[in-house]
């Protein structure tokens, strides 16, 4: 009987590590004042929990009771440190808090863990490395993993950016309201890098990481729930829309599949009615952002039957309104791909062609593999084989690099022009 129990009990406590661990973490580095600290008294106050709970039965707020532990232990360690003095004493007592903290305080600290993670003193690569471990708790060797990184480097970079956060004085608090705008497009631009390296990696034997994708939708949820912004809502209903197409985009070989090719009845409908709802939300508000009109570009793609009955109008029309935004060589990439599918392939392959004339996109694959596309539809059968050949060179990603090699040997027997809204990526 007591083994059952201390199973169960073992049971309950990993339940309540998974959902709480990194909201106690936040409140933790927010009494410490140090991410060390913190994840030290973490673990003494799940390792107490672990001891106390099967005798004295599981507290009615967990939560509280952790935090509450952490910083207990932490005094504790403070004033067992051979080197106690007066000051240390004072550290002590200024680590002090209530015993039992409100829960929004808890979430508020959430918030404020995310936007220290993501201070622009940092590098983009530290955010990016710093918010995946600290606030989505992955170790080391999963980000590294997920980056293709050596482990050790990536561990440096979270030290580095530690020390930065230590030394430069970073406040661990929410930007003021004259800051916010600034601040919240860095952080954004953290979870939809997180997003893109999930849902189309950048190199590989795999075309997507789920655990990525999902973790940048989980801190997505969070940004819309604590700040519910316009381009919040907007970056999550673009992460969701394309999300949903995950079943569809590669074979059960982990080939790629085109946007034209997927079979819509394996889109998720749930997370396209969710990303849609948070669309029309965001566009009611008439502060529309990058991330909004983005998102409303997919949920077009999302709404259709068919490829053929994409309203490419509508799409084209959004571009127009982003390239005016935030005028951009991808964005209008993207327009001339539309342009392409509501005018015809060489009203779009003029557009293209001039924006590869200046530079910009000259090292970007989805550039010369849009081209490649336009020229193959278009019987220009030489100049799609050498931009296949300058996509090929320059994609680290397997099963990408796979379709381009089937699209090069497949140019002889090249079919009509059919529908595509996405060259490579689906």
């Amino acid at each position: 009987m007591n083994e059952t129990h201390n199973m169960e009990m073992r049971a309950t406590l990993d339940a309540i590590y998974r959902a709480e661990s990194r909201r106690v973490f936040a409140t933790l580095v927010r009494l410490l004042g140090d991410f060390d600290a913190a994840e030290e008294a973490l673990h003494e106050a799940f390792r107490a929990a672990l001891e106390q709970w099967p005798r004295d039965g599981v507290p009615a707020n967990p939560r509280a009771w952790l935090v509450s532990a952490g910083r207990f232990k932490a005094i504790d360690a403070i004033r067992r440190d051979a080197r106690v003095d007066a000051l240390d004493d004072e550290a002590a007592e200024n680590i002090a808090a209530p015993d039992t903290p409100e829960a929004e305080d808890i979430e508020d600290d959430r918030l404020r863990l995310i936007f220290t993670c993501c201070h622009p003193a940092l590098q983009p690569d530290a955010q990016v490395a710093l918010t995946l471990r600290e606030v989505c708790g992955l170790t080391t060797e999963e980000i590294a993993h997920a980056y293709l990184t050596a482990a050790p480097t990536l561990a440096q970079r979270i030290v580095r950016a530690k020390n930065k956060i230590r030394d430069a004085m970073i406040p661990y608090q929410v930007p003021a309201p004259e800051e916010l705008p600034e601040r919240l497009d860095s952080v954004l631009r953290v979870i939809y890098l997180v997003f893109n390296e999930g849902y189309a990696a950048s190199s590989g034997n795999t075309l997507t990481r789920h655990d990525l994708s999902g973790e940048a939708i989980r801190l997505a949820r969070l940004i819309v729930d604590l700040l519910p912004e316009p381009e919040a809502m907007g970056l999550l209903a673009l992460m969701l829309l394309h999300e949903s197409r995950r079943a569809a985009r590669t074979q059960a070989s982990g080939d790629l599949i085109l946007l034209e090719d997927q079979d819509r009845s394996l889109w998720n409908r749930e997370l396209i009615t969710e990303g849609s709802a948070l669309v029309e939300r965001a566009l009611a508000t008439r502060q529309i952002g990058p991330y909004v009109l983005q998102a409303a570009i997919s949920a077009v793609h999302a709404e259709a039957p068919s490829a053929a009955a994409t309203d490419w109008a509508q799409i084209v029309g959004l571009y127009d309104v982003l390239a005016r935004i935030e005028p951009s060589p991808i964005v209008a990439l993207n327009r001339a791909v539309a342009v392409a599918m509501r005018d015809g392939p060489a009203a779009g392959l003029a557009l293209l062609e001039t924006i590869l004339a200046g530079g910009e996109l000259a090292d970007y694959r989805l550039a010369h593999a849009a081209h490649a596309d336009l020229c193959r539809r278009l019987g220009k059968t030489a100049q799609a084989r050498a931009s296949y050949r300058r996509a090929l060179a320059l994609t680290q990603q397997a099963p990408e690099r796979r379709f381009l090699e089937r699209r090069l040997a497949e140019l002889a027997k090249q079919g009509p022009y059919g529908e595509t809204g996405e060259a490579l990526t689906g």
